[in-house]
């Protein structure tokens, strides 16, 4: 199994910035891609980024492009999502994903892992 334990949200005012972690644990070697999805309330889950250890492969919506910066750290077997310009439809919780498959997926249902969320509120 792996556990995903997020950290860093918080509130911040638009146009300012966020920095999330995402610490793994556990067996994460099984674990090649890890992710980022996000769900405001009322709204469907959505993918936001995607991360793939083994090249450092990356995959953005197309809503955070240019915005938001996914990495990672092998040493500390986490995570990140800088958030930079950040706009009040940014507002979510923010979960952290990871998958067995070997390759960056868009889709919830690929990742079988999940952490508990952190939330993301942006003001106006």
């Amino acid at each position: 199994q792996v556990q995903l334990v997020e950290s860093g949200g918080g509130l911040v005012q638009a146009g300012g910035s966020l920095r999330l972690s995402c610490a793994a644990s556990g067996r994460t070697l099984i674990t090649p891609v890890m992710a980022w999805f996000r769900q405001a309330p009322g709204k469907e889950r959505e993918f936001v980024a995607a991360f793939k250890w083994n090249g450092d492969v990356t995959n953005y919506a197309d809503s955070v492009k240019d915005r938001f910066t996914i990495s990672g750290d092998n040493a500390k077997n986490t995570v990140y999502l800088q958030m930079n310009s950040l706009k009040p439809e940014d507002t979510a919780v923010y979960s952290c994903a990871a998958t067995q498959r070997p390759f960056t997926s868009r889709r919830a249902g690929s990742y079988a892992f999940w952490g508990q969320g952190t939330q993301v509120t942006v003001s106006s």
